[in-house]
């Protein structure tokens, strides 16, 4: 992978980044997570949390080679290591950054760490069935659709269905391991 990204731990300067996007309504429209309306304040909790106790949890920035520029953050949430899995917690890009590839490759770049570094053997998400550009994304790094989990998620005055999707160690392996 001929990368255009790198992963990063949080630092406090990236408060007044990371506030705008956690505040940012179309970034939410299509997630499986709820909007709330989040004060700076709120936030230096929220990032402290994310930089001192990160075992069961995994927030990296997502900064641009050569400028260092941050352009948005990907997660992996609840980290079990006795089990050896991790659950794909979501990304989120700035708005001026999106539809450039780089939701695909920082997601490679955290599969990377989740098998290559952690030793996890599988990691597991849920996309909404209606964000299809996600669906593909999680398609075309090696998950596998392996269910539909009917009204998982209640926003925009509805309930939306998410499929399930996972990939394994050994799929991972074959497509960017060995190859």
């Amino acid at each position: 992978m001929n990368s255009k990204l790198y992963l990063r731990a949080f630092e406090y300067e990236d408060l007044p980044f990371i506030n705008l996007l956690r505040n940012e309504d179309e970034l939410y429209k299509y997630t499986c997570g709820n909007k709330f309306y989040i004060s700076s304040e709120r936030d230096i909790k929220w990032i402290e949390d994310k930089i001192f106790n990160n075992r069961d949890q995994l927030y990296l920035m997502l900064c641009t080679k050569g400028e260092n520029t941050p352009i948005g953050y990907v997660a992996a949430t609840n980290i079990d290591y006795l089990n050896r899995k991790a659950q794909y917690g979501g990304i989120v890009i700035a708005r001026e950054h999106a539809g450039k590839g780089y939701g695909t490759e920082a997601s490679q770049l955290l599969l990377r760490h989740i098998f290559e570094e952690l030793g996890m053997n599988m990691m597991y998400g849920f996309w909404r069935e209606d964000h299809l550009a996600s669906l593909r994304m999680a398609e075309k790094i090696g998950f596998k659709r392996d269910g539909l989990v009917r009204d998982y998620v209640f926003k925009q005055n509805g309930f939306h269905n998410a499929y399930i999707y996972s990939i394994l160690k050994s799929e991972y392996n074959s497509m960017y391991v060995l190859n």
